[in-house]
């Protein structure tokens, strides 16, 4: 179908409003003379081609995502996802000693949630929480030694450990894939439980630690919300402190390789679950030993001591995914009709200025170009021989992108629990090539580094609902396409995600591409809900289909005369 770049045209003289694009846009300069020599100006509306398409995502980097994702998600479009965790944990110190007639008080096992203090002494985990129902919570010796390095690589590069989330065979183990073959972590558990919680429920309430000194003076401590579990003694003194003076406590290589780390297994009960961040990089993520030893100064007296063990090591989720929507690769022609966001199992590319369109150049002449080139003739001044300007290195323009974005529209029949299901949920847009943000993230004056879901508002945008119940998304690309027409910048294609936090830009690659994505967003990993967008395929509806707007500012010539 023969696509049109035609401007829908409104003329009108905006000396005022002018000002404030001149004070906000930083490549108005550029434009100089070109613009600034028209007494009067007109303002261009133009929907550029674009086709929309999905993206299966298969074999996806989950170790060191920077949180750890743990439970039991049941997503009403979607289905259901489990969510463990396989970590090393590694002593703070090495050759310890214990002292004479060593014996372990306690082990405690602390793990924070990713929480914000509402008072001094109360806290809200509800940014990093996700339902509500009890799971089974299951934590196994792991041992399955995972690498630093890979071994296959010449240059000594760090061993990456993917997903194998949507196995058909197997929906109950955990997998992960490398380039050597399938692990299943499963396989390597230790055959006995170190703890286990048939109903387990993570909860706001800050862990209230009481201490009573030797005079019987009490103190009390208040710790941030955490999974915080006493372990059995016995496992760990046989673990631990009967290894005293091996080479096995001796240093970090040898006790990773003597101890290989903790396997969190998540379990449904029933089909609803929930699903909780773990802070495995805090550093009150550790497991403490609290044991006691015979005094060298005083007869019959008890020293008191702790070993801790944190979680530095490596770290990866698993997941496990029961889809009951299927997920497939889209058409890169034709575009989607919907566009499928969830997880490790589906994500959405935007490529821009796809197909051949009408351009009618100064002369009236109409010929059918490609889009992108259409584009840069539209806006870039041309000398008498119809070459490009070029000056200081950039591209002169003879009319100026004053906004562009991508309008998104979210399919407003998929399955909703609750009104404000979706009420968070963040559209993160980058750039697939070379997987990082596009221009407009670093230009957007909103980041938030306490609150993720009020930054960078102004070019990823924010849910919006109107009065009708539609719902959209508008994601501001005004620097990526000023980049594209002043710098001659790629047009890369825009992978689209949900993201639970947009001020983490770190990406997961993916194991043997076949196409331009080559990565994704890490936090896109551990983002449990999924949705369901409009894409461009003709098939929709205009007032649904995803469209590129382009909003420019056009010198009257005319007017000057």
């Amino acid at each position: 179908m023969k696509k049109i770049f035609n401007a829908l045209k409104f003329t009108c003289v905006f000396s005022l409003i002018l000002a404030v694009f001149v004070s906000c846009d930083k490549d108005f300069n550029t434009i100089q003379s070109d613009v600034i020599a028209a007494k009067n100006f007109n303002t261009d509306y133009t929907l550029a081609p674009i086709t929309s398409y999905n993206r299966k995502l298969d074999s996806v980097k989950i170790n060191n995502l920077g949180a750890s994702l743990f439970g039991v998600f049941n997503d009403p479009v979607y289905g259901q996802t489990k969510a463990s965790i396989v970590a090393q944990v590694i002593p703070s110190s090495f050759n310890p000693s214990f002292g004479d007639n060593p014996k372990i008080e306690s082990v405690i096992l602390n793990i924070p949630y990713y929480s914000r203090a509402i008072t001094d002494s109360t806290y809200t985990i509800k940014d990093s929480l996700f339902g509500d129902s009890p799971i089974k919570l299951s934590i196994y010796q792991n041992n399955y030694f995972l690498r630093d390095f890979d071994p296959n690589s010449e240059t000594n590069s760090a061993q990456n450990y993917y997903s194998y989330a949507n196995n058909p065979a197997n929906n109950t183990d955990n997998f992960a894939v490398t380039e050597n073959g399938t692990i299943n972590f499963d396989d390597f558990k230790s055959a006995d439980t170190l703890y286990y919680d048939p109903s387990f429920v993570p909860s706001s309430d800050a862990i209230v630690i009481t201490k009573t000194a030797s005079d019987g003076t009490e103190t009390t401590e208040r710790l941030a919300p955490a999974l915080r579990v006493e372990l059995d003694t016995t496992f760990w003194k046989s673990a631990i402190l009967d290894k005293v003076g091996s080479t096995e406590l001796s240093n970090a290589n040898n006790f990773i390789n003597y101890f290989r780390g903790l396997y969190f297994k998540a379990e449904p009960i029933g089909n609803d679950g929930n699903m909780i961040l773990f802070n495995l990089g805090a550093s009150g993520a550790n497991i403490t030993i609290n044991y006691s030893y015979d005094s060298t100064i005083t007869d019959g007296e008890r020293v008191q001591s702790s070993y801790v063990l944190s979680f530095t090591g490596i770290k990866l989720n698993t997941f496990i995914n029961d889809f009951t929507t299927p997920l497939e690769n889209g058409d890169p022609n034709l575009g989607d009709e919907k566009l499928y966001l969830k997880g490790t199992g589906s994500m959405a590319v935007v490529d821009l200025f796809t197909g051949l369109v009408d351009y009618t150049d100064e002369n009236e002449v109409t010929t059918q170009i490609p889009a992108l080139e259409a584009f840069k003739k539209t806006y870039r001044a041309v000398d008498d021989n119809g070459d490009y300007i070029i000056k200081n290195g950039d591209f002169v323009l003879k009319r100026l992108i004053n906004e562009a974005q991508l309008v998104v529209h979210e399919d407003e029949t998929m399955a909703e629990p609750t009104d404000d299901y979706h009420k968070y949920d963040r559209l993160y847009a980058y750039d697939i090539k070379n997987n990082i943000p596009l221009a407009d993230y670093d230009y957007d004056p909103t980041g938030n580094t306490t609150d993720p879901f009020n930054s960078r508002y102004i070019h990823l945008g924010q849910r919006m609902t109107d009065d009708n119940g539609v719902t959209k998304y508008k994601i501001r690309i005004t620097e990526q396409l000023n980049n594209i027409l002043l710098k001659d910048s790629t047009n890369t294609k825009i992978g689209l995600v949900l993201s639970t936090n947009v001020n983490q830009t770190s990406g997961s690659a993916l194991l043997d591409s076949y196409d331009d994505v080559s990565g994704v967003p890490s936090m896109s990993l551990l983002t449990p809900r999924g949705t369901v967008l409009y894409g461009s395929n003709q098939n929709v509806a205009e007032d649904k289909r995803m469209v590129l707007e382009i909003f420019s500012t056009v010198p009257d010539t005319k007017s000057n005369n």
